[in-house]
């Protein structure tokens, strides 16, 4: 899952970033409200974090254009705005949910699997195929019961896959699941991800379609 973190406090920014790529999202940080718009032009993202006070084009101006183009992407505002009107004016001018600052790391979590739960109809935490079953809420891969471990990235590219079975991805589209803006990429570093996942599941289980990209295969 990618995550759009617009906060100008660069503590704070800072740290969001290190946390929620900790929890195996695939974070891209911008500083101003100008920037949202070019940056949901640019990739895809699942799901918006958004400051109100912002330099420049505020929060709320962002989020209102945002809406005006009729992006579908979730947007959760935080803001130390704690006044009941700018609550209640977020959530109208589109914003998904409202969450105060200063908060809690783990309310933060929570709110943002709330929030991109909802966006996979139906819901599925637990993708079973064949013998593997990950579950993405609780980060976890087993294989004919047993638990595998893999790294941040491999995780992400492995149900960035699964949530497509048999569907064969891009190489663009898998980039931007692993890789935020400000990461540096190897040219065969998604090849390197593959391989160690192959090594790991079975060599099987992920084909490459030469030129194009990967697919989970379904047997």
């Amino acid at each position: 899952m990618r995550i759009l973190l617009v906060e100008d406090d660069p503590l704070l920014g800072d740290g969001l970033q290190r946390a929620l790529r900790n929890d195996h999202y695939t974070v891209d940080w911008i500083t101003s409200g100008s920037q949202v718009e070019g940056a949901l032009q640019h990739d895809h993202f699942d799901l918006v974090l958004l400051d109100l006070g912002l330099p420049g084009m505020d929060g709320m101006e962002a989020l209102r254009r945002l809406r005006a183009s009729s992006r579908p992407v979730p947007v959760l505002i935080l803001s130390a705005r704690d006044q009941l009107q700018d609550r209640v004016a977020g959530l109208d001018a589109g914003a998904d949910d409202y969450l105060m600052k200063p908060f809690d790391m783990d309310e933060l979590r929570a709110r943002i699997r709330a929030r991109l739960r909802r966006t996979v109809e139906p819901p599925q935490h637990q993708l079973a195929i064949g013998a593997l079953l990950i579950d993405s809420e609780n980060l976890s891969v087993r294989q004919n019961d047993q638990p595998v471990s893999l790294s941040r990235r491999e995780f992400v590219l492995l149900l960035a896959l699964a949530r497509q079975p048999g569907r064969v991805l891009t190489r663009d589209r898998l980039e931007q699941e692993l890789y935020g803006w400000s990461e540096d990429v190897e040219s065969n570093a998604l090849e390197v991800h593959v391989h160690h996942l192959r090594k790991k599941l079975g060599a099987d289980l992920i084909r490459t379609v030469r030129g194009v990209g990967y697919q989970l295969v379904v047997s």
